[in-house]
């Protein structure tokens, strides 16, 4: 089994002065895109990438997952000056052929409208991503330990609550369903696996130290005018046991992040672990 998405990096040059309050660069580059997709788009073309549905989809789910996942993180706190180059990336898990075009025309648009609080406009100076191939199979070589940064706040949910610490069934769990999911929606579909006995094998697998600290943060819906919280926790946890078997999930989460909200960024994470399961070339780092 494998995972397929485009890691696309859109490079910039600033025209005026553009800022990234700290902790929100992902969720402006999320919500400029929303509102110019909407306005120069087909609906098909919004509904499917901005609110894609799920009609008797997995999980009796109502919302499919969105199709791709931003990764501003190295904006944080920035003001970007006239004429000072700058790029985000944003990982597309709807490999269609028109993914890329259509990112790169909305933010064309959107730089030339002005980007963040400020609305600093800037040009589209190049845009480059390739199809990536994700390996799922198990790793070649036994892994009896990992260590996952945590990069951005991350939200995990066991059971309907808000988990405190990231154990490994519970992390594991996220990471599984969400890729089964995207590939149910936009691949070669769901993952063929049981997904119980999977669930089981992670129950061996220790949280053996975990260095997490929560960080608060919240978000104003432009369309609705409400508040949402956008927060959770950021740090490291490392894990021992037979690993070998998760490594490739846990690689392939560190382009489609895991928990909550992970279109605006949220859940982007790092893994310390000698192993690459990419097919092709190597993809540069999220």
């Amino acid at each position: 089994m494998t995972f397929d998405f485009i890691p696309l990096r859109l490079h910039f040059v600033a025209r005026s002065p553009v800022r990234f309050p700290v902790g929100m660069p992902a969720n402006i580059l999320r919500g400029g895109f929303g509102i110019t997709l909407k306005r120069i788009a087909s609906s098909e073309i919004y509904s499917r990438i901005f609110e894609p549905k799920l009609p008797g989809g997995p999980s009796g789910l109502a919302d499919a997952p969105r199709p791709f996942a931003f990764r501003a993180r190295h904006l944080d706190g920035r003001l970007i000056a006239p004429g000072e180059c700058f790029h985000f990336d944003v990982n597309i898990f709807d490999v269609r052929d028109d993914a890329v075009s259509c990112f790169t025309q909305v933010f064309s648009e959107l730089a030339r409208q002005g980007l963040g609080p400020t609305r600093g406009r800037a040009e589209l100076t190049g845009a480059d991503g390739i199809l990536q191939r994700l390996r799922l199979e198990p790793a070649p070589d036994p892994v009896a330990q990992i260590r996952i940064e945590f990069l951005t706040p991350t939200e995990l949910k066991s059971n309907a609550q808000i988990a405190e610490r990231p154990e490994f069934p519970i992390l594991l769990g996220r990471i599984r369903d969400r890729i089964s999911t995207l590939r149910a929606v936009y691949g070669s579909g769901p993952l063929a696996i049981d997904f119980g006995a999977m669930g089981e094998r992670a129950g061996g697998v220790k949280l053996t130290r975990c260095d997490i600290t929560p960080v608060a943060l919240e978000r104003r819906s432009s369309r609705t005018g409400q508040t949402h919280p956008i927060g959770g926790f950021i740090g490291s946890a490392e894990y021992k046991g037979e690993l070998a078997e998760f490594v490739p999930y846990i690689e392939a989460a560190r382009w489609i992040g895991v928990g909550r909200h992970t279109a605006w960024g949220k859940g982007e994470i790092q893994v310390d672990a000698c192993y690459s399961g990419v097919l092709n070339s190597t993809p540069r780092s999220p």
